[in-house]
């Protein structure tokens, strides 16, 4: 998960940073509305931590130009994603701006100070929503994903996955069974300054496939990787 935070405090998105890197999100700081506009359209991130009091400008003024954005069911690769999750993080504490930042098109609100575990699992309950699950765990034949412990289970027994491993899983199975192309998937694992051998994604699809088995993840050769739709318990990988 590629996450995007936009806060001009430099304590805050420092510690906020280090919480969701921890949880296992890539993660970028913008602290501009500008700056953040220019990261959208070059990066394809999964949800956006938005502060309101920005030094250029206000975050509705961005959440309100995302929102207008060309619609990407008619162009799909372009970018910034218009349904893209956004949780407004503010000190704006009163009802009339709680109700106006949620009309502007946030799908949550969060009032500064906040503590970071609540601010985790409302990002988990946004995710879980735009990918359309009601549970929240991820089932996949055998395989049962937990994004809020961190855990895999295979039949029943646990999984140890290293953290890149746990979020290639966790990408591919939120978007099976499409296609996603090394670069897109180096989008999701990696920020703008984290260190990227040409090889990682290859090498934590293997990784997977000796602890999970062979069929679970498929190559698409010259094209990408993905996890083929579930066919029933028992079978994560049968096509």
């Amino acid at each position: 998960m590629r996450a995007l935070v936009v806060e001009d405090d430099p304590g805050i998105s420092s510690g906020l940073s280090q919480s969701l890197r921890q949880a296992g999100y890539a993660v970028d700081v913008c602290a501009s509305v500008h700056s953040a506009w220019t990261a959208l359209l070059v990066e394809p991130f999964d949800v956006m931590l938005l502060d309101l009091g920005l030094p250029d400008g206000d975050g509705l003024d961005l959440l309100a130009r995302l929102r207008g954005h060309a619609d990407r069911a008619s162009q799909p690769d372009l970018l910034p994603r218009r349904d893209m999750p956004v949780l407004i993080m503010t000190a704006r504490d009163g009802v009339s701006d709680r109700i106006s930042g949620l009309d502007s098109g946030a799908d949550d609100y969060i009032v500064k100070p906040f503590d970071p575990n609540e601010l985790l699992a409302r990002l988990r309950a946004m995710l879980r929503r735009a990918s359309g699950r009601s549970k929240p765990v991820i089932e996949h034949g055998d395989l049962v994903l937990d994004p809020a412990t961190h855990t895999v289970e295979r039949a029943g027994l646990p999984v140890a996955l290293g953290a890149k491993e746990f979020a290639l899983l966790l990408t591919l199975l939120q978007a099976r069974p499409q296609v996603l192309s090394k670069s897109r998937l180096e989008s999701a694992l990696y920020g703008f300054g984290d260190a990227l051998e040409s090889n990682a994604i290859e090498v934590h699809v293997h990784h997977l496939r000796r602890k999970l088995g062979e069929s679970l993840i498929k190559t698409v050769r010259g094209v990408g990787y993905f996890v083929p739709q579930d066919t029933g318990p028992g079978d994560p990988g049968r096509a």
